[in-house]
């Protein structure tokens, strides 16, 4: 038995990332009661939370007879969180949004509407709308994990910068073509 999961039972991760900003409402929605009930009843085993500069320190549980949960600030990189990663709960940036859809991770970004001038949710809902990813709010971070059905994402392309160029040049004011 390794960290609290049994042979018989598979280890899938839940990794969460802020970047390095500070995101409070987003780790206040994953270590809610709702949305930890929610992803261990999916079959999510562990909840790993990058908290950035955020002040909001999530409860740690060992995960007996629930989700298992653990946090840290920062690291020096994340890929390998993503690469362990059954599922990848991100902030809109576009880094994050990328480096988890070019490895082929289920994505869910949560869009922080507390920031003005907010172009990340413009890529997010465009990315959305073309099925690569879900795209949340903190306050409905429950329901998308509760309706989400990871069979009907679409595997993102990198090579087709095409849709990424139009959103640019939407959000610039340029005519499309």
């Amino acid at each position: 038995m390794e960290d609290g999961v049994s042979d018989n039972q598979t280890r899938r991760v839940v990794f969460v990332t802020v970047g390095t900003t500070s995101f409070d409402a987003l780790v206040k929605a994953v270590d809610s009661p709702t949305v930890k009930q929610v992803l261990f009843t999916k079959g999510y085993t562990h909840l790993l939370i990058q908290m950035g500069r955020g002040s909001y320190v999530p409860t740690k549980s060992e995960g007996d007879g629930s989700l298992a949960v653990d946090y840290f600030k920062f690291s020096s990189s994340i890929a390998d969180h993503l690469n362990a990663a059954s599922l990848v709960i991100s902030h809109a940036g576009s880094g994050s949004i990328f480096e988890t859809l070019r490895l082929g991770k289920p994505l869910i970004v949560v869009v922080n509407e507390d920031l003005m001038d907010n172009h990340q949710s413009e890529l997010a809902e465009e990315l959305a709308d073309q099925k690569h990813l879900y795209c949340a709010r903190p306050q409905t971070l429950h329901q998308t994990v509760a309706d989400m059905e990871l069979s009907h994402l679409v595997p993102y392309s990198p090579g087709d910068a095409t849709p990424v160029a139009k959103l640019i040049n939407r959000f610039l004011g340029f005519p499309d073509d």
